[in-house]
């Protein structure tokens, strides 16, 4: 049951960001209010929000997600893949101090959130362009010492794990049908999402509810037909700059 989630509001620069999808500028306004959206969903979902002001001189630092894993014992400072994102760890540090133990991803490894998935006991480790081996290996050392079951699984073809593959609870995962390591998941009820659908593999469970983004009804269908209660948000401005509905938060 997740009771708190950190989340930042884009910055004016959130256009100058890092993007391989080739899908056009964001509007500024229309990512606000998007944003906006995102942060009543959460607290639909019966969050608090600790909201964080923007942050200009990172432009994909509304990704909190990369910057750290939480759970509600403990948290793990990361340390960013892209060199240009180094430094966005260092306010979610500082609200995270007073909150929970935390441990740290140290140089030479680099580590984003968007790789990490924890399924119950089980935490999954994506080792993409953005985690490295020294990386996965450090964060799999700090799970064990809290007995977590921790497996290192290749990224291909996707930004982040968490791109492809994310878990809704109940044993269930929704797996993009191209995640070239899908045979790891075969103890998991499989949600498969077709490629023209490959965006809302990107769906986020959190307590009674899972997040989905709009546009993409045969997911959605199957993951309503599993029981779930859906909400929809239209993230078309996020896309653009290759975040998904995971990354906006970090949710503990």
């Amino acid at each position: 049951m997740f009771t708190k989630a950190i989340v930042r509001k884009p910055a004016h620069t959130y256009a100058n960001g890092i993007s391989t999808s080739n899908l056009g500028k964001p509007d500024l306004n229309l990512v606000q209010k998007q944003h906006e959206s995102y942060c009543e969903a959460l607290i639909k979902c019966g969050l608090d929000l600790i909201i964080l002001e923007p942050d200009p001189e990172y432009p994909d630092s509304c990704f909190v997600e990369d910057t750290a894993i939480v759970t509600k014992d403990f948290g793990i400072i990361t340390r960013p893949g892209d060199p240009r994102r180094l430094g966005e760890e260092a306010e979610i540090k500082r609200v995270l101090e007073p909150l929970l133990k935390l441990h740290f991803i140290e140089k030479p490894g680099t580590l984003d959130g968007g790789d990490i998935m924890q399924a119950d006991n089980n935490f999954y480790i994506g080792l993409s362009g953005r985690t490295n081996l020294s990386g996965s290996k450090q964060l799999k050392n700090i799970l064990s010492d809290y007995n977590y079951d921790v497996f290192s699984i290749p990224v291909c073809n996707l930004l982040h794990f968490k791109t492809g593959v994310n878990y809704l609870g109940d044993n269930n995962l929704i797996v993009h049908e191209e995640f070239c390591s899908k045979d790891d998941f075969n103890s998991y009820n499989k949600i498969i999402v077709d490629t023209d659908e490959e965006y809302a593999a990107n769906s986020l469970r959190i307590n009674d509810f899972v997040i989905v983004p709009k546009g993409f009804p045969k997911t959605k269908s199957d993951i309503e037909n599993l029981g779930y209660k859906i909400i929809e948000l239209e993230m078309s401005e996020f896309q653009k700059m290759d975040g998904g509905l995971s990354c906006l938060s970090l949710r503990f």
